[in-house]
């Protein structure tokens, strides 16, 4: 593919027509690309289950996390409804000296590890499958392609592309665990297909039909290492724009990065946000992954050379959700 740095608009409209899968699974589709993710692929990614180790891919939810309220996005406030403390008072109120503890969380529903919906992109006023942006998502939520449809689906095989630690350098060492991290990208550092290919060759792994695809680029683990600094929002490594043909012609089911915002940062394209978004979710109808937390899974696949493995990752199903908070769990 060639970008034009300076046509943004028409570079766009061009992948996202060579790249469409309108009408592909008929008018009604809710699913788009989770429909490559079907029983046979989920007996597959069962079988991958070896050892019986198993791995969150998820980052914690608390005030701790990396949000500085852009779009009123915050981090998770966790508040106590009923305490220890209430139970030794004896003023909860239960019969023979039964105490409990109650609580609530806050939270945008795209703080911190999640997927986004169908409905969360639009290209020029148009959703998923070609809808009517307006007749989609109103103040009630995702009308049509809320998140709750795709709860039951996805779940299958996964495969780790560590791009960080086959293309990049350097990394440092952890504070938390005092371990060297397995090699980053830069920010700013555009991943194009031959970046995910040659990932893959060198994991003796193959990406087709129905996988669900983690890519790690190792700004997470330097986050933790450095600090949040402007990982929700600033420049970070991702996928090119370039991209945008493979993520439609290999069909895969779902794809998920360590980032923020799954594309590269700055964009590509002058006076530009998120171009890739803006053909993968509405025209592909692709289901994207962010802030995945990769780093002990890659540490692993590093050990015993296996790059694929049982993945689930159930959103919640919140309904009308345009995103949803999600705990994934990679089993091999």
């Amino acid at each position: 593919m060639t970008l034009d740095r300076h046509d943004p608009e028409g570079c766009i409209a061009r992948t996202a027509k060579a790249c469409s899968n309108w009408g592909r699974w008929g008018e009604d589709d809710v699913l788009g690309t989770l429909n490559f993710l079907d029983e046979g692929k989920r007996r597959e990614g069962a079988a991958l289950v070896r050892r019986g180790v198993s791995f969150s891919l998820s980052q914690r939810f608390d005030m701790n996390g990396p949000q500085k309220g852009w779009r009123r996005r915050t981090n998770p406030v966790h508040t106590m409804l009923d305490t220890g403390t209430d139970a030794a008072l004896g003023n909860q109120g239960f019969p023979h000296g039964i105490g409990g503890a109650d609580d609530v969380i806050a939270m945008p529903l795209q703080c911190s590890t999640q997927w986004d919906g169908l409905g969360h992109i639009f290209d020029h006023g148009k959703a998923w499958n070609g809808r009517a942006s307006e007749k989609v998502v109103t103040s009630e939520g995702d009308l049509v392609t809320g998140i709750e449809h795709m709860a039951p689906y996805v779940a299958g095989r996964g495969v780790l592309l560590d791009v960080g630690r086959v293309v990049g350098t350097g990394g440092g060492t952890s504070r938390s665990s005092g371990a060297e991290s397995g090699g980053e990208l830069p920010d700013g550092f555009a991943i194009t297909e031959e970046h995910l290919t040659a990932t893959a060759a060198a994991h003796g792994v193959t990406v087709g039909r129905g996988d669900i695809v983690v890519v790690r680029t190792g700004q997470l683990a330097r986050a933790r290492r450095e600090g949040w600094g402007d990982y929700a929002g600033g420049a970070a490594p991702g996928l090119s724009f370039t991209t945008a043909g493979w993520l439609h012609g290999s069909e895969i089911a779902a794809i998920a990065t360590d980032t923020w915002g799954f594309e590269v940062r700055p964009n590509e394209f002058e006076h530009a946000f998120q171009p890739l978004h803006q053909v993968a979710i509405p025209h592909i109808g692709l289901l994207i992954g962010e802030m995945w937390d990769l780093e002990s899974l890659a540490e692993d696949c590093a050990v015993d050379g296996v790059y694929e493995f049982w993945l689930t990752a159930a959103p919640l199903p919140i309904t009308g959700a345009v995103g949803s908070p999600i705990n994934p769990i990679a089993v091999k």
